[in-house]
């Protein structure tokens, strides 16, 4: 079975890592050639890919890219991959995007033979490196039982059943994750007001019902003011409180603390806080 990857940054990388270092053919394409190479470095399977033509001779094509319409950039048209890949052939789309793209990239994936599968991911760069980080998969039934030797060398395989489903998953994850991290930047605003440490505070912490992940994973970066280099740009935290936001409101479902959540990332990227990372939201003010 022949691979093609298609974003290999911060997410993509490690997973497309994984499939090298298990002797896996593999084709890369990465905008910057510094994501390409050190993909590449790990192994000797893997191959240079310099546009989407080259997915050609590819059995399975993973897609990791930032934002839904970068997918659909590097998927759709006279020039995007789906125009190069064989009948028969899988998409497996690793983004965090809405369920109404991946709808419209597995309608236009059907027209062609291929099947997609909705793959998103969990948790960290650090989890997906040692092949941990958790899969929410969904979409075509063949694909996603053929692939069943593949998806445990990138990470922890759970079968949601539908492309909606695995979308789903992926939002709601960040949504509360990141409104979590919003709530837990007040809190400690709130401790620094009354004249505890921050450290002192998230390790006091680490023992109640206010104990969560983004406690641990950068609650020590909000109080030391560490921010760079972004694990998960505060510009991407965004971008998925966004979509969710959306994509609960087109269900008809009410999200006003969510919402609240949203203006703030929003505020936080307007006031420059972007490219950092989203433990920044405890800056804005």
């Amino acid at each position: 079975m022949e691979f093609g990857f298609i974003g290999v940054g911060v997410m993509g990388g490690p997973l497309a890592r994984n499939l090298i270092r298990a002797g896996k053919r593999v084709h890369v394409y990465n905008r910057s050639p510094e994501g390409r190479e050190k993909t590449l470095a790990v192994g000797t399977s893997g191959i240079p890919a310099m546009s989407m033509a080259d997915m050609a001779p590819c059995d399975v094509v993973f897609t990791c890219l930032a934002l839904p319409e970068h997918v659909q950039e590097k998927m759709l048209g006279p020039d995007g991959a789906y125009a190069h890949m064989r009948a028969g052939a899988v998409h497996v789309e690793l983004s965090t995007i809405d369920p109404a793209t991946a709808h419209t990239l597995a309608e236009a994936a059907d027209k062609r033979g291929i099947a997609y599968v909705q793959c998103t991911l969990g948790k960290t760069p650090a989890h997906a490196e040692k092949a941990e980080e958790p899969l929410f998969v969904g979409g075509d039934r063949k694909a996603i039982a053929a692939l069943a030797d593949v998806w445990p060398i990138i990470g922890q395989f759970n079968d949601v059943g539908s492309i909606d489903a695995a979308c789903a998953v992926k939002l709601i994850s960040n949504l509360v994750g990141m409104a979590n991290l919003a709530v837990l930047s007040e809190g400690l605003r709130v401790g620094a007001a009354a004249g505890v440490d921050g450290d002192t505070l998230l390790r006091l912490l680490a023992d109640t019902g206010a104990h969560s992940f983004q406690m641990d994973a950068r609650g020590p970066n909000m109080a030391h003011a560490d921010y760079e280099p972004p694990r998960f740009a505060l510009t991407l935290a965004l971008k998925d409180v966004r979509l969710g936001c959306a994509m609960a409101h087109a269900l008809n479902v009410a999200t006003p603390m969510l919402d609240v959540a949203l203006a703030r990332y929003r505020k936080a990227e307007a006031e420059g806080l972007g490219a950092k990372d989203c433990a920044a939201v405890h800056e804005q003010n």
